[in-house]
Parts: structure tokens; C-alpha cells; sequence
């Protein structure tokens, strides 16, 4: 039976210039191409666990406008469950994007409809309380993740937290949260420290979550718990085109991943992280955000190639 995986969590429309450099504040930087693709945290992160064989029911919202036909018809057309989707009147979320030579990117995001997430109804809580995995990011209001959250924990749901976009988090919500994926940035922000070390930032952190998942780019990923288990996972060698989806693949992989081995222990992170991590590298390889992110089989050869293992 496949995983079961409910988002909730936010819909955009990128807008996406590809440019020589990225500008800096008061510089205007000649583009050299311009895509529109269907995006956001939690979008992306529905679409990448789908793609890697889970079933995905969708929460969120979009609107009346053009942008909101496009981004419930992209959910439907990756196979997920949209009977939560919410239209509302007004503008669907928007997402404008930088990508440079390096692959590197800058992103400003206007919420629109997503703003409007600020309560679940019963189908939703329902829906929660049947998955297996609970995924939430930070691009809907905060109310919101915390109510999911809460129906997640009532019915023995694995909640994990994209702590994404930063910002520091109450500890009733921390309390909530059985795995926390953060970057470096992100890391800091919630633990409340001005470090880029590694190991200090998941000390830290495993004082206010159980589990913690840090995302280091072509670094790889760091895992630590509770129990003092730490451990790190190199990342796939690539040629990275476009990095701007490849966490949102990371984590999408990880629930799906999570949810198939029953759990992420100090037995189950090396294989969970490296196949997460093998998602996040395919999906560097190519551009765009949802476009990118990959089928299942490509992880897996991508997986086996690098670790020497099968999934």
C-alpha cells in the first residue's frame, strides 16, 4: 500500500527570470530568459512526494484569478487529491524568482489566496488523521500549521515541519513537530543562534524537537535526535541547472520515505536521508520548480548510482 502524505501548505505561480548574476540591492540585471511555472513550498513538496509514490492528499488555497486554474489543474495532473484545495476570491500566491549562471537563486513571494489558510474544516482533519505523515511549511499563516499540527499529534500522525520560510516558532508548535527540516539559515533562525556550525545548530535544536533533518545544499544532509544519534550523508555529484525546487524535492522524498520504512530512527536516517538526497539532486538537474521534480525511478537510479543501494 502506498504511503499516505497530507500537505498543507501553500500554492504559487512562479515567475521565473534566469540571469547572468543575481542583482544586488539598486542593481538592474539584463535577464536572458523568462518562464512561468507552477510553484510553492507546499505544492512542490505534494507534487515531489506523489512523484516519488505516494498517495498526497493537497490542503491549501488559490484564486479566482487565471494563476489559480493553472495551479489546481498542475496538483490534478500529478495525480493528487485536491478535494482540499480551497478557491477563494482574489489573487492565487505568486512567487517572483532569480536563478543565475550558478544556479543559485533569490526569491520574493506574494501570498495572495494562501493567506486565506487560517482554519481546516472537518474533511480536513480527517484527512490528516488518515495519513501517515503530516508535511507542513511556513508560507500559510502560521494558525494553521499549528491546527494541522495538533489533529496530526490527536491521531498518531507524523508530523514534519519544513521550517520554511524562517522564522522563529512558538513552542506550542515545536512541541507538535516529530521531524524538523531545516537549512543552515533556517536552522539558526528557530534555534535562536548566531552560528553556521553544524553540529552547534542541531544541539539546539534537538532541545526543542525530537528529530532533526539539516539540509547542507551539494553538502548532503546531517541527522541528530534525542537519544544523541548524529549522522551525515554526502549528496549525489551533479551538475546542478537550477536549485530552486531541489529542497522542496528533499522533503517531499523524506515523508514518502519516512512513511515506507515506519518511522526515522538512527537504523532507518542513513537510507531515508540518502534517497532524500538523491531526490534533491535530481531535481537540480533540470529547470524549473514543479517540472523538476522527479519521478521516482529517476531517484532510485540516481540512489543506486551514488550509494550503491536500492530503496
Amino acid at each position: 500500500m502506498s504511503a499516505r502524505i497530507v500537505v498543507v501548505g501553500s500554492a504559487n505561480l512562479d515567475l521565473v527570470v534566469t540571469a547572468p548574476q543575481l542583482p544586488r540591492p539598486g542593481e538592474t540585471v539584463l535577464g536572458d530568459g523568462f518562464r512561468t511555472v507552477p510553484g510553492g513550498k507546499g505544492a512542490n513538496q505534494a507534487v515531489a512526494a506523489a512523484r516519488a509514490g505516494a498517495y498526497c492528499e493537497f490542503l491549501g488555497a488559490v484564486g479566482t484569478d487565471e494563476f489559480g486554474v493553472q495551479l489546481r489543474d498542475n496538483l490534478v495532473a500529478a495525480g493528487i487529491d485536491v478535494r482540499g484545495l480551497r478557491t477563494v476570491n482574489g489573487p492565487s500566491g505568486v512567487a517572483l524568482i532569480t536563478v543565475d549562471h550558478a544556479a543559485e537563486n533569490c526569491i520574493v513571494v506574494a501570498p495572495g489566496a494562501n493567506a486565506s489558510l487560517t482554519s481546516l474544516d472537518d474533511a480536513d482533519r480527517n484527512a490528516i488523521a488518515g495519513a501517515d505523515v503530516l508535511l507542513l511549511q511556513l508560507e500559510v499563516p502560521l494558525v494553521a500549521v499549528t491546527r494541522a499540527a495538533e489533529r496530526a499529534r490527536a491521531a498518531g500522525t507524523t508530523v514534519v515541519l519544513n521550517a520554511a520560510p524562517a522564522r522563529p516558532l512558538p513552542p506550542e508548535l515545536l512541541d507538535l513537530v516529530d521531524v524538523l527540516v531545516v537549512n543552515e539559515h533556517e536552522a539558526a533562525v528557530v534555534a535562536g543562534v548566531c552560528t553556521d556550525e553544524s553540529a552547534e545548530l542541531l544541539d539546539t535544536l534537538v532541545t526543542l524537537v525530537p528529530q532533526v533533518v539539516l539540509t547542507l545544499g551539494a553538502r548532503g544532509a546531517a541527522y541528530a535526535d534525542r537519544d544523541g544519534a548524529r549522522l551525515d550523508v554526502p549528496a549525489p555529484t551533479i551538475d546542478a541547472v537550477d536549485t530552486t525546487a531541489a529542497g522542496d524535492a528533499f522533503t517531499g522524498a523524506l515523508a514518502v520515505a519516512l512513511a515506507e520504512r515506519g518511522g526515522l530512527t538512527a537504523d532507518t536516517a542513513t537510507p531515508v536521508l540518502r534517497w532524500a538526497c538523491a531526490a534533491g539532486a535530481a531535481c537540480a538537474t533540470r529547470p524549473g520548480a514543479s517540472t523538476a521534480l522527479p519521478e521516482r525511478t529517476a531517484v532510485d537510479a540516481l540512489f543506486a548510482a551514488t550509494y550503491g543501494e536500492v530503496q
